[in-house]
């Protein structure tokens, strides 16, 4: 299925702590076991640690994580990219990656869904109601401050 041996490490949950609050995120192992090693991974190494929400478009999504705070940047730990883990029992149906804020039927079959939002859904929707610009930016800086997983 994946090549990662099932003994190796895979915390159940990655919390995000935001400017504006706590988020848990479940992560999905047994349908994108790559993503979900390379999201926890680079969340243990403090990778996500003091970027910016780069990109908020409200009833949509929100992004971050990216270093360079553009949404082109950064690097896995496999290297610049790996291939896309689409999975036919998952949908785009609630608060899921990017970080979606509605239903988003259009992704299904076209990104990775690794996980889903467990706890914080509060603080994800006043992420997404936030003021920004013409090019979804917020107008006030939202970050990442910390993302933190199970040991």
């Amino acid at each position: 299925m994946s090549g990662i041996p099932p003994d190796t490490w895979q915390p159940p949950t990655v919390l995000i702590e935001t400017t504006m609050g706590s988020i848990v995120v479940e992560l999905y192992w047994n349908h994108a076991p790559l993503t979900c090693k390379n999201f926890a991974e680079l969340g243990r190494r403090g990778y996500f640690n003091t970027t910016k929400f780069h990109r908020i478009i409200k009833d949509f999504m929100v992004q971050g994580g990216d270093p360079t705070g553009t949404g082109r940047g950064g690097a896995s730990i496999y290297g610049k990219q790996f291939v896309d883990e689409i999975h036919q029992e998952l949908k785009f149906t609630g608060n899921q990656f990017f970080l979606t804020l509605a239903p988003t039927q259009w992704l299904d079959g076209k990104h990775t869904i690794f996980g889903r939002v467990c706890q914080g859904i509060g603080v994800l929707n006043r992420i997404g109601m936030v003021e920004t610009n013409s090019q979804d930016r917020p107008v006030d800086d939202i970050k990442i401050v910390r993302v933190s997983v199970a040991s």
